[in-house]
């Protein structure tokens, strides 16, 4: 008896971790001290010493069971992007730079080619955000979990100057709300997806002609980074008054978590373009619309509060990011909580 009869193949392990060396290599920083290998990732942090009082910030979140339509298509060189995504977009929105990333794979049998693909998404979520990816860890759990699943999640840090730190504190009464475009449906909701759609693989690949795309495509679409977005409005000049990154929960839960005491957001709803597969899963699920906002992110994948006068060159900013920002509310004065009309 020997560990590979016992279900962990560590032959396997080294092949994986020789095929993702190409994508992790992409992704470094001058600040990333070694390679990869080690026990444990080295980040220089002397480039943070210009900061007056600078501040870590870190994010963990995976990509919930999205993960089942990516084994469903066999498809795995974008869910990476997901995990990415949603650490590093809570990082920006406190202010803060992601400086780098860490990943987990929980797997029932390593498949070298396809950890290789899942890493190859998850250093292009990291290049899309700058933070370098100095780590991770894939493990084999035989008996656990079927051999042809595997679970993923990951971690980030970055940093801020304290004084630069998105904390809401200063939004008043008349405060515009900026809502950036997602790409879908993002990486929430999915077990409410999975309960409206049929999930197999010939029901995801069919072509349907108000998604423009395959179901499956539209579904598996990555969560949309907001980092180099965020970044430039600061580097515009504008201050960020407070900022919310729409994920479970939607609506009704997140945005209040950016607002001060005393201030309230009111959304309108027919301020942009509702992507059309949300249509389709209220429609198919006889979802109401209470509930759809209160699960989902409704085309909105980030909303930022700044001054009614800083409001243009915000919205320029993002755009030169690559992001499709609308004006969708504003701030009142009363209880804290969110309207939509």
């Amino acid at each position: 008896m020997d560990y590979k009869n016992a279900g962990v193949d560590i032959e396997a392990g080294y092949k994986s971790v020789e095929l993702m060396k190409e994508h992790v290599k992409k992704t470094m920083r001058p600040e990333v001290l070694g390679g990869l290998g080690g026990f444990s990732g080295a980040f220089s942090l002397s480039k943070i010493k210009d900061m007056e009082e600078p501040v870590l910030l870190s994010g963990t979140d995976g990509c919930g069971t999205k993960v089942k339509l990516a084994m469903i298509l066999d498809k795995h060189d974008t869910i990476g992007i997901d995990a990415v995504a949603m650490c590093v977009n809570d990082i920006a929105c406190a202010g803060g730079e992601p400086l780098f990333f860490l990943d987990y794979i929980a797997c029932g049998k390593n498949y070298p080619e396809k950890i290789a693909s899942i890493v190859s998404g998850v250093a292009e979520g990291c290049l899309q955000s700058e933070a370098a990816l100095v780590g991770g860890e894939t493990a084999e759990h035989p008996g656990l979990m079927p051999e042809d699943e595997y679970d993923l999640a990951g971690f980030a840090v970055g940093v801020c100057d304290k004084k630069d730190m998105i904390t809401g504190e200063d939004l008043k009464e008349g405060d515009v709300l900026i809502g950036m475009a997602s790409t879908g449906v993002h990486s929430n909701g999915f077990s409410l997806v999975r309960k409206v759609f049929e999930m197999t693989k010939e029901s995801l690949e069919t072509y349907y002609e108000e998604l423009g795309t395959t179901l499956g495509e539209a579904l598996l679409a990555p969560t949309r980074i907001y980092v180099k977005a965020l970044k430039n409005v600061k580097n515009a000049g504008v201050k960020i008054k407070a900022c919310s990154h729409i994920t479970g929960g939607g609506f009704y839960e997140n945005v209040p978590r950016m607002l001060s005491e005393h201030t309230h957001a009111v959304i309108e709803k027919d301020s942009y373009p509702v992507p059309p597969v949300f249509g389709m899963l209220a429609r198919e699920g006889q979802v109401e619309e209470k509930m759809m906002y209160n699960t989902f992110n409704m085309g909105i994948g980030m909303i930022v509060a700044v001054d009614a006068g800083d409001v243009d060159k915000a919205m320029e900013a993002m755009r030169q990011a690559g992001d499709t920002p609308y004006v969708i509310g504003q701030i009142k004065a009363g209880e804290k909580g969110v309207t939509l009309c």
